[in-house]
């Protein structure tokens, strides 16, 4: 079963914009880089793991210098060749998420050509995330 992911960042002088707070641009690099490695465990070859699509992110509230920004992400659905994470952002320990979104990945493989990666979901996952599963399933079917 997929294991939610978390990871931690300090947000420092070079991670602002000019309104002095946290650069959209690194916190997708930093949501794009924590939904990653959700993948790359679940599929156990980082190597294999590819980013093809970010669903955008939605900003609730901003962080500023010196905050403490907890990324945590974890597999909202599979497709046949695809993963797609869901991640939420949290400041300061505040359990109220101050960023979310999501992003899809493929497995290729040493060609860089897509390939099944044979895993599935269990139900009880499915079920216990069913908020994210069903969010993942309306991005998938609007492309």
């Amino acid at each position: 079963m997929p294991k939610e992911i978390s990871i931690s960042h300090l947000v420092k002088s070079e991670d602002l914009n000019h309104h002095g707070t946290l650069f959209a641009g690194r916190m997708a690099e930093w949501l794009v880089e924590g939904c990653f490695i959700a993948a790359s465990k679940l599929v156990g070859r980082p190597e294999d793991v590819v980013c093809v699509q970010i669903h955008g992110m939605t900003f609730h509230r901003s962080a500023t210098k010196g905050d403490i920004v907890e990324l945590r992400t974890k597999v909202a659905c599979l497709g046949s060749k695809s993963i797609t994470v869901w991640g939420r952002v949290l400041v300061n320990e505040d359990p109220d998420p101050a960023v979310t979104g999501m992003a899809t990945f493929v497995t290729v493989d040493g060609q860089g050509k897509p390939y099944a990666h044979g895993l599935s979901l269990s139900e009880e996952y499915i079920q216990q995330n069913k908020e994210i599963h069903e969010l993942a399933m309306r991005m998938k079917n609007r492309n």
